[in-house]
């Protein structure tokens, strides 16, 4: 069995993951984000905590483990994440191996383990080329090539999130502007639905008759994505003019990547994706018109096999070999 471990902002998420990609235990433990050494202590007390489960035998063979990035696969270091501070440039691999020092070490960023554990184990499993994408808080991409991460000349490729597709849209906290993240990703429907419903209220519209102003309790600020899905699956008119804008910018997004890689199938996973999910023949219906390629709709465009536990799989997924 593999441990799997996902590192994020605010919790750790550690599991043993057989070479089916299956997992069979879980430990949760927060992290601390802000001490260096201290959040190495949490991502060992995940693993302890497996460890405990399995009997005071079990001695890990091979951990992987998924971090923000930016970080350097190869080397295992966290580079400048800004969601862990006290991790800049911090030897993540090497630490570990020192807790373990019979164990392999792998680390890569989480979109691009979540991508591998799809193509080994999941939706993109039995296809050569597959491009991931979640879509949740932020947009993160992984492309996968006969089940080999593509990495680029640092480790740093495949930032699909950060494609600009409007020269002039919102600033990204990457720095530039008109990232797909920024209009795409969950807070960036929230905020045009937001918007609009303000311009209603504002301009002397009827919001009030709007389901989303409902669902809000009246007030615009409240609004989230996920109300903006139950809007359109209500009918109600603005929900369905920024569901609309929303899939018009994936299509769009998603056809340069089908230009550029010409993936065999594009697996969508993340928060938003269930939200999606409805949507998915929508999205590739718009592909006419927004590839160069003829043959877009010749790509499966589908639904991720694994969800909140991605991070765990893709992890596991890095030391698998099979």
């Amino acid at each position: 069995m593999i441990v799997g471990v996902d590192i994020g902002g605010t919790k750790i998420a550690a599991g043993l993951v057989d070479q089916a990609g299956k997992i069979l235990a879980q430990s949760r433990m927060p992290m601390v984000a802000n001490d260096a050494a201290r959040g190495l202590a949490a991502v060992a007390a995940a693993i302890e905590e497996l460890r405990s489960r399995s009997g005071s035998g079990f001695q890990p063979q091979a951990i992987g483990i998924c971090a923000p990035g930016p970080l350097n696969p190869t080397t295992g270091v966290v580079i400048n994440p800004p969601n862990l501070p006290g991790w800049h440039n911090f030897r993540l691999a090497e630490e570990i191996r020192k807790l373990y020092p019979a164990a392999q070490v792998k680390v890569d960023n989480d979109a691009n383990a979540a991508a591998l554990a799809e193509a080994k184990w999941g939706a993109g499993r039995g296809y050569r080329n597959v491009f991931y994408a979640t879509i949740g808080t932020g947009i993160g991409t992984g492309f996968v090539i006969d089940d080999k991460v593509y990495h680029g000349r640092t480790g740093l490729a495949t930032e699909g999130g950060h494609i600009g597709v409007d020269l002039h849209g919102p600033r990204c906290a990457c720095g530039k502007r008109g990232c797909i993240e920024t209009l795409a990703a969950g807070p960036a429907i929230a905020r045009r639905a937001r918007a609009r419903l303000s311009e209603a209220q504002s301009g002397g519209g009827d919001a009030k008759k709007s389901a989303l102003f409902e669902m809000a309790g009246g007030r615009a600020e409240a609004v989230t994505s996920e109300m903006v899905a139950k809007g359109y699956a209500a009918g109600d008119t603005l929900a369905k003019e920024v569901m609309n804008e929303t899939l018009d910018l994936l299509a769009y997004w998603l056809g340069n990547i089908i230009d550029l890689l010409e993936p065999d199938v594009i697996v969508i996973g993340g928060g938003v994706s269930s939200m999606l999910g409805p949507f998915l023949e929508e999205i590739r219906a718009r592909w006419a018109g927004a590839c160069l390629s003829p043959y877009p709709q010749e790509t499966p465009l589908v639904l991720a096999h694994y969800k909140e536990d991605a991070g765990i799989a893709g992890a596991a997924a890095l030391c698998d070999t099979n």
